[in-house]
């Protein structure tokens, strides 16, 4: 049986990347283990498959038509911290991985790290800025500048005050646009 448990701490959560990509899941132990097993959950196929187990000597055991130049597992310390490479990703190494210890004829689980694999990442849309109205400014003699008192007279800041605000109307549009795009991300990842 398999049990998803607190001693085995995976990051990231998800991983969306491109086709080709290679990529990284780290698993971190709690407990004491004679070494680490990677699976992956595909939800298409509605099944676990075992990758690839990496005993405390760093001698690997992969599964059943699993590519030992696709999975490469690496301890990253002293037996706490093991890490899973994912190289020549495809769309077909979608689904979330975990990593697992056996303990008294049980499996523990990971958390899990869904990977997302596309042929390309959706681009960030152009922002466009709003053409700031040029005013005439009107000219100032020496006298009366030299009368005015503080650091920053109104003709100047009121002019700058206009532009900025401008510059910020501008931008909420394309702030807008980048929040649905995250949420339609969001959505696809979530859906698969």
């Amino acid at each position: 049986g398999f049990y998803a448990n607190l001693l085995l701490t995976q990051t990231p959560e998800h991983i969306l990347t491109q086709t080709n990509n290679k990529t990284k899941i780290l698993c971190e132990l709690k407990k004491e283990h004679t070494g680490v097993y990677w699976y992956r959950w595909s939800q298409e196929r509605q099944h676990f498959e075992f990758l690839v187990f990496s005993n405390t000597l760093g001698k690997a055991t992969y599964g059943p038509d699993v590519s030992q130049d696709k999975f490469r597992v690496h301890e990253e310390t002293s037996h706490s911290s093991y890490s899973l490479h994912i190289s020549h990703l495809h769309p077909s190494d979608n689904g979330t991985y975990y990593c697992s210890v056996s303990q008294s004829s049980q499996l523990l689980l990971g958390s899990g790290t869904r990977l997302s694999v596309v042929d390309s990442l959706p681009l960030p849309p152009k922002t466009t800025q709003t053409p700031v109205s040029k005013k005439p400014v009107p000219r100032i003699t020496k006298s009366k500048a030299a009368s005015r008192k503080g650091p920053c007279s109104p003709l100047v800041w009121i002019p700058l005050a206009a532009g900025v605000l401008l510059l910020l109307l501008g931008l909420v549009p394309t702030a807008h646009r980048l929040y649905r795009l995250r949420r339609r991300l969001w959505l696809r990842i979530h859906r698969q």
